[in-house]
């Protein structure tokens, strides 16, 4: 089953458009996805790209692997990233405990799908799944919780607290896990149902997070555990050698960026006359590590400030930094893609709604910095529906387009269905007949005193009012009566509409992996579509 974006709330006009209307928003992003024709185009621009680069970023991604007795498609992989006939499907997320949100995974799901549909209609190319690690951000709160339905069926939040005392953490994926980890292990094995998969979960799972890892680290762990079979390559832009590579991107941004403002700023007002847009422009888009700080630099006159800092720069001394220590610097939102596809052979970004949106602005760099556009292809979009939930839905006649309804009138429809009475149609009825009752009197007593009209129509209000208010108590009564339907009414939403959003965009993994096993996902994975462009519901 398959529901159309436009009819899920909270899509934006943007997204939309891009998903069908893509003329209306050509003159942003370029390139059409559902184009296949030019795809051969693309990826002889790739194929004739300088990318001198190569063969280090492939022995560098080599050294990240140290430790880990990566599959043989893995190997193949990055070793094909020296090859110019090489053609990458990247994706990429914030370092999520584990995982993140489910959406996450659909990203990595329709990647690595993508590879094998590329490969089967483009023999003369090969096609690698690689995963940029977004360690770099420092938005803490964005990643240091999950969310899973708990044992009574209700939607919980479970944070990792470090009691940090300091304005700015730095990078996230550098952060280490302190004692408090353990605390939320212990939360979340409170929470979660004891289940057969309980314990396999806790092992392949949760046992990557601990007193003394990084959220990189363990974020890396977790996927190589779950995607490192299928060819997957998982990517760390923040070691020294990979900034040192990023050295010529970074400079331009240092020398050109009021240029690129312009252009953003041009770019953003053009984007506002019908859509919205998604970055919020800043005069340069780099980011500084100091003082275990991520801060982000501010012209001022001919020098470089740290936001929120009062340190400064000159040029010359950023570039001496630049020169000797690149690591200390990172993209921001609007440059990360920039730098992406400047190491990457990149034909196709997997993306989310938000994603696609922010590219919109993001586009018009790639032809400053003279980097090939990839094709920002949208990621598959689910949600799974258990056989219990599926059976409910079914017992109120609910439809899932149902759950994007008010909750007052999602319960209404759902105990009418329960109920022997409607409760609406016995109190419009009595209302109906009231006010003709009542228009009969008013016939008959103008006859005899036309005063006695006024009071009836002020006795008509009173009476709609008391019969009103009966049918709210009337209402309460039901509900009363029908609390297991309530209950089971928000076990449904807990589980596909969780806060008023997409279950993919709220819930975590380790839910399902916990109730069906980790084996869940090669089930989510040969069930998933890439190319059906609209939300999927999969029946577990």
């Amino acid at each position: 089953m398959f529901i159309k974006y436009e009819n899920i709330p909270g899509q934006n006009k943007l997204f939309i458009d891009y998903m069908n209307n893509f003329t209306k928003v050509q003159q942003f992003y370029k390139k059409d996805f559902r184009k296949t024709y030019n795809y051969i185009k693309l990826f002889e621009e790739l194929k004739n790209a300088h990318r001198p680069h190569s063969s280090e970023l492939s022995e560098e991604i080599f050294k990240q692997y140290k430790g880990f007795r990566y599959s043989k498609q893995t190997e193949i992989n990055i070793n094909l990233l020296k090859n110019k006939n090489t053609i990458a499907v990247v994706t990429g997320q914030q370092l999520g405990l584990f995982g993140g949100p489910l959406y996450t995974f659909y990203k990595i799901i329709t990647a690595i799908k993508l590879v094998v549909d590329l490969k089967s209609k483009f023999e003369d190319y090969n096609f690698v799944p690689v995963f940029w690690l977004e360690g770099d951000d420092h938005d803490f709160e964005e990643v240091n919780y999950v969310q899973i339905i708990d044992n009574e069926n209700k939607l919980k939040k479970v944070s990792y607290n470090d009691n940090f005392l300091g304005s700015n953490r730095g990078s996230v994926g550098n952060i280490k896990f302190n004692l408090s980890i353990n605390d939320m292990l212990d939360e979340l094995d409170e929470s979660l149902r004891k289940t057969d998969f309980s314990d396999i979960v806790a092992d392949h799972l949760i046992s990557f997070y601990k007193e003394g890892k990084t959220f990189k680290e363990s974020f890396k762990q977790l996927l190589y555990n779950l995607f490192d079979e299928n060819g997957l390559i998982i990517f760390d832009p923040s070691t020294p050698p990979v900034k040192k590579l990023l050295s010529p991107i970074f400079m331009k941004e240092l020398d050109d960026y009021r240029e690129h403002a312009l252009l953003a700023v041009e770019t953003s007002a053009n984007l506002e006359e019908n859509y919205h847009a998604q970055i919020k422009v800043k005069l340069v888009n780099l980011f500084l590590n100091e003082d275990d700080g991520r801060y982000l630099l501010e012209p001022d006159e001919e020098n470089f400030k740290l936001k929120n800092k009062r340190k400064k720069y000159t040029k010359d001394e950023m570039f001496n930094i630049l020169k000797k220590q690149p690591e200390r610097f990172s993209p921001n939102v609007q440059l990360r893609p920039i730098c992406q596809d400047y190491l990457l052979p990149t034909g196709f970004y997997i993306g989310g709604p938000g994603e696609i949106s922010y590219f919109a602005q993001v586009i018009p760099f790639y032809e400053v910095f003279n980097i090939t556009q990839p094709i920002i292809y949208p990621r598959s979009s689910a949600t799974l529906v258990e056989k219990n939930i599926h059976d409910l839905m079914k017992k109120y006649n609910l439809s899932f387009s149902d759950l994007f309804e008010d909750e007052k009138e999602l319960l209404k429809k759902a105990l009418n269905k329960t109920s022997t009475i409607d409760t609406d149609e016995l109190f419009d009825i009595t209302k109906d007949r009231l006010n003709n009752v009542l228009d009969e009197l008013k016939n008959d007593l103008a006859k005899i005193d036309k005063n006695l009209v006024d009071v009836v129509i002020k006795n008509n209000e009173r009476i709609i009012q008391t019969i009103d208010q009966l049918k709210g108590k009337t209402e309460k009564a039901v509900q009363v009566k029908n609390e297991s339907t309530i209950r089971q009414l928000s076990k449904i939403t807990n589980l596909l509409f969780p806060n008023n959003n997409l279950q993919e965009r709220e819930l975590n993994f380790l839910y399902f992996a916990n109730k069906y096993g980790v084996g869940i996902l090669k089930f989510i994975f040969s069930e998933l579509h890439i190319n059906k462009f609209e939300h999927q519901i999969i029946e577990l």
